[in-house]
């Protein structure tokens, strides 16, 4: 994740329990003809967050994946002490691949974005993805990116980047939401339950998407005492992404 996130982690989103009904109620996704997913992530450890268990049902079927990771995620904590931008974003990156290796998938593809800056950008990435979709092609391909009304800029250029992309190459998309845990409810307006699937995991699906999660360390812990170094993903947070199941609109 990108830091200082607009949403308000303390709420005032619903509560696991309301989510968890939720989800339970929505029709499950179904993965059974799929050739090829490729995961578009703003940041490194959204694509585990919002798609981890997804990616590691794909690899234990022998499903490519393909990772995109569109920043470096150097703005996580912005005037650390510990850190500068550039040494956060190889901390980050080697995360990233330690992540993606407990998901049995290769290492993200890396557009170098500047984190936080996404949206000036949207119209060179909509072009990158559609490359990269132009040469996968063919039924059986995905492609699933932050959903666009998660509530981070960052997240929703990516999402609407991954539409055009998709509309541009005939791509199937999946919209994963990452913030929408944490500012909403089955009830807001934006979050419209005609279109959302629910995807149950297999319990080695959700402890690779754990194993991964907590490859993160520069997300997940303090870099030191100081309060620009507290961690983007406390456990309060990380507890929104240990479900046995994950939601994406289609």
């Amino acid at each position: 994740m990108a830091a200082q996130p607009l949403i308000d982690t303390e709420g005032p989103g619903a509560c696991e329990g309301v989510w968890a009904q939720w989800r339970a109620s929505r029709p499950e996704l179904r993965i059974q003809d799929w050739r090829h997913l490729v995961v578009v992530a703003p940041h490194p450890d959204d694509e585990v967050l919002g798609a981890g268990g997804l990616i590691a049902l794909l690899r234990s079927a022998d499903i490519p994946v393909t990772l995109i990771a569109v920043t470096d995620g150097e703005a996580s904590h912005p005037g650390s002490p510990t850190h500068a931008p550039a040494e956060l974003a190889a901390l980050r990156i080697e995360e990233s691949q330690n992540a993606a290796y407990e998901l049995a998938t290769g290492a993200p593809m890396r557009l170098g974005m500047p984190d936080g800056g996404i949206a000036e950008r949207e119209i060179e990435l909509t072009d990158l993805l559609s490359y990269v979709l132009c040469r996968l092609g063919g039924p059986g391909v995905r492609c699933a990116a932050t959903w666009r009304h998660d509530g981070h800029p960052d997240h929703e250029a990516v999402g609407r980047a991954a539409a055009a992309a998709c509309g541009n190459t005939a791509t199937e998309l999946l919209e994963y939401p990452v913030w929408m845990w944490h500012w909403g409810n089955p009830e807001h307006p934006r979050v419209t339950p005609e279109n959302a699937f629910a995807l149950p995991l297999s319990p080695s699906a959700v402890a690779a998407k754990a194993r991964a999660m907590a490859q993160h360390r520069t997300q997940i812990s303090p870099l030191s005492d100081h309060p620009a170094d507290r961690p983007v993903l406390p456990a309060h947070v990380l507890q929104r992404f240990t479900a046995p199941d994950e939601v994406f609109f289609q």
